[in-house]
């Protein structure tokens, strides 16, 4: 016959206590969520709050581990974005997800019509890249599936010759037109891809290959980083913030670029000097080496 045996209350077990690695708190299993694909462990609230905002800004369609050391590289499955997140955002992550698969669908095209927005499917060919005739199924345009404007047998694509400021879709609807080029949607003149603009600043960066113009006349302003664009030109005071904040922003670009000038210039004596001395080092360890072994 056993006994129990009497067991203090400060030696009771208790639920053990796991760490978050995006917010560092601790919490109970229970309200921790553990991603299927690579097992890595994150509070439930975080890793909702971490797939809203990726979806909500759409920077990715395939939602990856927040954990960037994560050794499995893992995703989150569609039935774990769908417990996480709300309706109509799981539904705006289809509709991502969509928008990406046409993209890299080289059988499939958008229909340009700004009314329509009809996916449209093409012809097999040998070349995709050939210029082919679609007709959407559902307005019935006829458009180039190169350039997408209007189908011009026998002529080449003009989409090269055509001036920086054409964009889709809807290139020939007054509503994408108007005096001011201030249009809702272009498209990014490095990669093509379609941007939406409702309101905001006009200096963009796509989404989809990082590419940063401006809005009204997609000038490139990679290598602008003091905004200059809109001091002059066509687009002067068009950037959509107050000249105290552009002073602000550059400011802050002249401050770090000076800060590092600053830098090398402090601690370039001290590298000067400490040359000598690392150079005699070594060829004093190097003479060391090359002395003969005592016998």
């Amino acid at each position: 016959m056993t006994t129990a045996r009497y067991r203090p209350t400060w030696e009771l077990a208790v639920d053990p206590l796991v760490s978050c690695k995006l917010c560092l708190g601790e919490f109970p299993l229970e309200q921790m969520t553990t991603i299927t694909q690579c097992q890595c462990v994150f509070c439930t609230m975080c890793l909702k709050q971490y797939v809203e905002l990726l979806i909500k800004e759409g920077l990715e369609t395939a939602i990856s581990c927040p954990d960037s050391a994560c050794p499995k590289r893992g995703h989150l499955q569609e039935n774990e974005i769908e417990c996480m997140v709300a309706t109509e955002m799981m539904q705006r992550y289809k509709k991502l997800q969509f928008e990406r698969e046409v993209l890299l669908d080289p059988c499939r095209t958008w229909c340009p019509s700004s009314t329509c927005q009809a996916v449209c499917q093409l012809k097999e060919a040998d070349s995709p890249t050939l210029p082919q005739l679609v007709q959407c199924a559902v307005c019935a345009l006829e458009f180039c599936s190169a350039c997408k404007a209007n189908w011009h047998p026998g002529q080449a694509c003009q989409e090269n010759n055509l001036p920086i400021t054409s964009f889709l879709p809807g290139e020939n609807s007054s509503f994408y037109k108007n005096e001011e080029d201030d249009a809702p949607i272009k498209r990014c003149p490095k990669c093509k891809v379609y941007i939406e603009r409702d309101e905001g600043c006009a200096q963009m960066m796509c989404k989809n290959c990082k590419h940063a113009f401006c809005w009204y006349c997609l000038e490139s302003l990679d290598d602008d980083f003091l905004l200059i664009h809109y001091d002059k030109g066509p687009c002067r005071n068009k950037l959509g913030h107050s000249r105290a904040s552009v002073i602000w922003h550059r400011t802050q670009v002249v401050g770090i670029f000076a800060g590092f000038g600053l830098l090398l210039l402090v601690a370039s004596p001290f590298l000067l000097l400490a040359t000598p001395i690392v150079l005699c080092c070594k060829c004093k360890c190097s003479k060391g080496d090359d002395d003969p072994l005592p016998t």
